[in-house]
């Protein structure tokens, strides 16, 4: 018997996940914990930093999923669970990990939550964010150059050749297996009428 209920908030790079996730997890209070899809990214400290850099972080393939069911795993069972913490300036895990308390609800958010069918079914709810390609552009650009250390330049350049590319083939299959689809900009009326509808689930 699961001791803890998943939430999944799905959509492309720079939809809004984080964003909607939180309010989410704001509203719900203490019953609810928040994870990010982010942590689970596969360690490359293995690589010379030149193959780093060329690796396709817009892929699944990129995500450690076995660590990410150990953790859901580890909720279930009522267990507080340890987070990987990811160095997206490395591309590297650190060596700390974070201590997750296991609650009532957990809200995830992420770019593939969807995709693995194992991981869907764990899902009591999830959402899927519509978002335009040029609001997500911008978006990224933003978070990359302010919080990773990137250029306005190299975010465009991996935004062409791997985010856009991966989210017509991995992305944005995922709305057909989401219980709602919200828009993002999302109005306050929306955002309203969205939380009212998680409450209800």
């Amino acid at each position: 018997m699961s001791n803890s209920r998943f939430i999944a908030v799905v959509g492309g790079s720079g939809s809004g996940k984080s964003w909607l996730a939180a309010r989410l997890r704001e509203c719900l209070g203490d019953e609810a914990g928040h994870l990010s899809l982010d942590n689970f990214y596969a360690d490359l400290g293995h690589l010379p930093e030149a193959e780093r850099d060329a690796v396709n972080f817009d892929d699944p393939a990129a995500i450690d999923w076995e660590a990410l069911r150990a953790v859901l795993e580890c909720l279930e069972r009522g267990e507080t669970a340890r987070i990987p913490a990811y160095d997206f300036a490395t591309h590297t895990r650190k060596l700390e990990t974070l201590d997750f308390e296991n609650t009532p609800v957990v809200v995830l958010e992420g770019l593939w939550l969807l995709h693995p069918e194992w991981l869907r079914e764990k899902f009591a709810l999830s959402v899927f964010i519509d978002c335009p390609e040029e609001e997500r552009l911008l978006r990224r650009i933003e978070r990359d150059v302010i919080q990773r250390g990137r250029t306005e330049e190299s975010v465009r350049h991996q935004f062409a050749i791997h985010v856009q590319p991966m989210h017509a083939m991995f992305v944005e299959g995922q709305r057909q297996f989401a219980h709602l689809r919200v828009n993002s900009p999302m109005s306050e009326i929306e955002h309203a009428e969205f939380i009212e509808a998680c409450r209800g689930k």
